[in-house]
């Protein structure tokens, strides 16, 4: 015969001990907030401060507005999208888009590139050579646009250029007042060096904060089973870096394909008969050396869609996959 083993009561529920009556849920808007209602102060600010200069400059791209609308001798008429058909036809537009595709590609690769070779370096070099590093790189991080293209030029001036001379004085023929900027892709490769040496560092601060914060247990497994520098940085570090490597590229598309400063400096206004020219410079030439502001307008509301449609489809296409920004 078996004797069933009392079991001891269960405790009172807080529920219970407070009467019997359950405490009343906390309300449902409080618990149920979104996360982006902590976004709203932010957004608050730069909503109109991005919103109100996008609204300006694709109202300007259908009204027929030059310098003769600006100055108030001529009306403005609102011409729908005759500027962007204009645009479309010009064969010009087309050459410099795929001058300007190809450019941000190259700068884009080439920055990841040294970039993430540095930061690589600074996780394996002592203190005193990651500090020289990481100095020398925010100082040209820091260095504006403008001085540094005109430094660079300076560099590869033709008759005073340090380039030059050096080069004449490790008896290279052929390079006595050689202008680099009068060949199309000599010009292109230089202007993308200054633009590779004002963004590497962004890249390389950034990548190196995400391989510090890789756990060590990972890269010494990783050491141990005989994995050298390339094959964990490939198959370990840089999929856990992906978010990181995710923002990085889409900042760095942006800043290539948008660049200005480096191209019409360095090749005063676009080079010898616009063979230079980038669709930022293009539209300069447009708006304001042209007087065509409604053209001028129209060029950038088409470069805002060719930079915001690759960008929104590459994030969705990684959350579809479970990559998580």
């Amino acid at each position: 015969m078996s004797v069933s083993t009392p079991t001891a009561p269960a405790p009172p529920s807080p529920q219970r001990r407070r009467g019997g009556r359950a405490p009343a849920a906390p309300p449902g808007g409080r618990r149920r907030r979104p996360p982006l209602l902590l976004l709203l102060p932010a957004a608050v600010v730069l909503i109109p401060l991005v919103a109100y200069p996008i609204y300006q400059l694709g109202l300007l791209s259908v009204l027929d507005f030059g310098q003769a609308q600006a100055s108030g001798g001529a009306p403005i008429s609102f011409v729908g999208f005759g500027n962007y058909t204009r645009i479309l036809e010009d064969e010009q537009f087309w050459t410099v888009l795929v001058q300007t595709i190809g450019f941000a590609a190259f700068c884009v690769v080439a920055t990841l590139a040294v970039g993430a070779t540095l930061a690589v370096l600074l996780t394996r070099v002592g203190r005193w050579p990651r500090l020289v590093l990481t100095t020398a790189a925010m100082a040209a991080w820091a260095a504006p646009a403008m001085t540094g293209s005109t430094v660079w030029s300076f560099l590869f001036d033709t008759n005073l250029g340090l380039v030059n001379h050096t080069l004449e004085g490790l008896g290279l023929s052929g390079f006595h007042e050689f202008n680099w900027f009068y060949d199309k892709w000599t010009a292109f490769l230089i202007v993308g060096a200054v633009v590779v040496w004002h963004s590497y560092p962004f890249v390389m601060v950034t990548l190196y904060a995400g391989i510090r914060a890789i756990p060590e247990e990972i890269l010494e497994a990783a050491a141990l089973d005989g994995a050298g520098t390339w094959t964990t940085f490939r198959r370990i570090t840089a999929p856990m870096l992906r978010p990181i490597l995710t923002v990085v590229v889409i900042q760095s598309v942006i800043w290539d394909f948008k660049v200005f400063t480096q191209i019409y400096v360095m090749t005063e206004g676009g080079g010898i008969a616009g063979q230079n020219l980038v669709l930022n410079v293009y539209a300069y030439q447009k708006a304001f050396a042209s007087s065509q502001y409604g053209l001028g307008a129209a060029i950038g509301v088409i470069m805002l869609l060719i930079l915001v449609i690759p960008t929104v489809l590459y994030i969705r296409t990684l959350r579809r996959t479970g990559n998580e920004l």
